[in-house]
């Protein structure tokens, strides 16, 4: 994901601590989250598709 849209998650999160988002505010926070959150998942599933296990103790034949 691009650091703008990080960077606009987080100032829309700012901004709703300090006064209410508007219905396009809000949307577009909505939105920008998913996009985040289906990016991290990506990742995070690449990642574990990536990991090898080695046991030292399996017994060699």
């Amino acid at each position: 994901m691009e650091k703008a849209k990080i960077d606009r998650i987080n100032e829309l999160a700012r901004k709703s601590k300090v006064q209410e988002l508007s219905p396009e505010e809000k949307e577009e926070q909505f939105n920008l989250r998913q996009e985040y959150l289906a990016d991290f998942r990506a990742r995070f599933k690449a990642q574990l598709d990536n990991i090898e296990i080695v046991d030292d103790n399996s017994v060699k034949s």
